[in-house]
């Protein structure tokens, strides 16, 4: 009887989609230890007590706080590594949820990145070209990140119309308006006042918006997580992880959604306004990633970078893995969002605490994606059990 319920158990889509992401997880961590192992003991200079050091903090570098005298690495709950864990895991929820409501609609928003910078320079712009002194500091911040959502949907929108009136791929578009955007916030913050000018050495950056006194809330945060950067921010993040999880699943607009991503001539056949769905999906996605990054600019803790020929941010590439994990569950998303910038501390710590590079980090994850593409071959067992062969008569 119990073998019977773990079968059924097994059997059910979500768990082996669950299961495949969890073991995409662990081969990727493993990767990553084989790594270090070969580093360390290729070198003599290192050996197997670095090694492990490295893969201890792989595992568990949220953990570390640090080494004593003695050189012991110490091991305990560091407040600011979770405070700042929660604060970069902000961006990677929305832009994850950006991936996932597309994907959930049978489209590719490769275009995140893109609208993340939009959703950048917009809030900003609001943020720090409104006087404080004339307006209340919480009101800018309520119109700077509803600025940065609607730059972000308008973005995505453009996409998605190509899509649907065009029948141009999405992912193609998106390529493309990523880069306009990238060359149009370079251009905008070129011939704009924002600029930090006041220190010689950080003429390239954006000021923070506190410059304007515009920060967001903590709200206690703070003084949970002290020494860290987190604030409010992952708490509306969250917000909009259980809101797109409502909207995907509980409304008639989620049904349509769903329906055109999994067949969109038979949505039209039902009455369904495809062409309306796949721009309005887009518009979402787009509408997440600008508002990922207004509330990352928003937070009063970081500087935007302005160079003369902008990269695209790896906040929107990252949401692609985060949604992979997720199976596209936006309430998954909130999980994995964490796990991504968990690798990312243990990667900082692999810097400032070992002889080792943080970007074995990003090895790993590189491993957990290229898994997660094959998540279909462990979700779809072939059961041989209930295989039985015809009988001759």
């Amino acid at each position: 009887m119990k073998q019977n319920k773990l079968r059924t158990l097994y059997e059910k889509d979500m768990t082996k989609k669950i299961l495949a992401s969890l073991l995409s997880i662990l081969i990727g961590l493993v990767v990553g230890s084989v790594i270090i192992a070969a580093v360390g003991f290729s070198n003599p200079e290192l050996g197997a007590s670095s090694v492990w050091d490295g893969i201890r903090i792989v595992f568990a570098g949220l953990f570390s706080t640090g080494r004593t005298a003695a050189g012991v690495l110490t091991w305990g709950f560091n407040s600011t590594n979770f405070g700042n864990m929660l604060f970069r895991a902000m961006p990677l929820i929305m832009t994850g949820l950006s991936v996932a409501v597309a994907f959930k609609t049978g489209l590719f928003n490769i275009g995140a990145p893109g609208q993340y910078l939009m959703g950048t320079l917009v809030s900003l712009c609001i943020a720090l070209g409104i006087p404080s002194s004339s307006v209340a500091p919480w009101l800018i911040w309520i119109l700077a990140f509803l600025g940065g959502v609607a730059a972000g949907a308008l973005w995505g929108a453009i996409p998605g119309a190509l899509k649907a009136f065009l029948n141009i791929n999405e992912v193609l578009a998106s390529i493309m308006t990523n880069w306009l955007a990238a060359n149009l916030v370079t251009w905008m913050f070129d011939i704009s006042n924002f600029k930090n000018l006041v220190e010689n050495t950080k003429s390239g950056y954006i000021y923070k918006t506190t410059y304007n006194h515009v920060a967001t809330a903590k709200l206690g945060l703070d003084k949970l997580f002290p020494n860290s950067q987190v604030n409010a921010g992952i708490l509306v993040a969250i917000l909009f992880a259980i809101g797109m999880y409502i909207l995907m699943n509980k409304t008639t607009l989620g049904y349509e959604l769903k329906a055109c991503g999994m067949n969109r001539h038979s949505a039209r056949y039902a009455g369904i306004r495809d062409k309306r769905n796949i721009v309005l999906s887009m518009a979402i996605a787009g509408g997440l990633a600008g508002g990922g990054a207004a509330l990352y600019y928003l937070s009063g803790n970081t500087e935007f970078f302005w160079s003369t020929y902008q990269t695209l941010p790896a906040e929107g590439f990252n949401g692609i893995p985060v949604a992979l994990l997720a199976v596209n569950n936006p309430i998954a998303v909130i999980f994995t969002a964490i796990f991504m910038s968990v690798l990312d501390i243990a990667g900082l710590q692999l810097t400032n605490l070992t002889a080792y590079n943080e970007y074995i980090t990003d090895v790993i994850i590189a491993a957990i994606v290229y898994l997660s593409a094959f998540s279909l071959v462990i979700r779809m067992p072939v059961s041989y059990t209930h295989l039985t062969l015809p009988t001759i008569a």
